[in-house]
């Protein structure tokens, strides 16, 4: 069950340096290491966050943010594509880099 809440703004960065990109839908919950807790006490996991773990378990990058406060939600992973290293929330650790075999990270440039 997804939730929305009409207050809550979102500011994303662009992390993607091509239009082309390979996602599937995947389960994230506030167990998860990325887990952000925000001041009014909402839970997400931010867009740019290497899924499911930062390191060498890697299967990709979330491309959207995702609110777990009211429990388990689907977030589409990036699996295959260019992504501006640079512009990620957190830096992908080099197990991960490694793990990440489709992906591509390139530097992030002036826009």
């Amino acid at each position: 069950m997804a939730y929305v809440n009409a207050d809550v703004k979102v500011n994303e960065t662009n992390f993607l340096a091509s239009s082309h990109y390979i996602s599937f839908t995947k389960q994230v919950d506030s167990t998860n290491y990325a887990v952000v807790t925000g001041k009014d006490g909402r839970k997400v996991v931010p867009a740019g966050s290497v899924y499911p773990t930062n390191d060498a378990k890697a299967i990709g990058i979330t491309l959207d943010e995702v609110d777990v406060t009211n429990g388990p939600q689907p977030v589409p992973v990036i699996g295959e594509g260019f992504i501006k290293s640079n512009a990620l929330p957190k830096a992908p650790e080099a197990t991960a880099v490694t793990a990440l075999k489709e992906i591509k990270f390139v530097d992030k440039t002036a826009e």
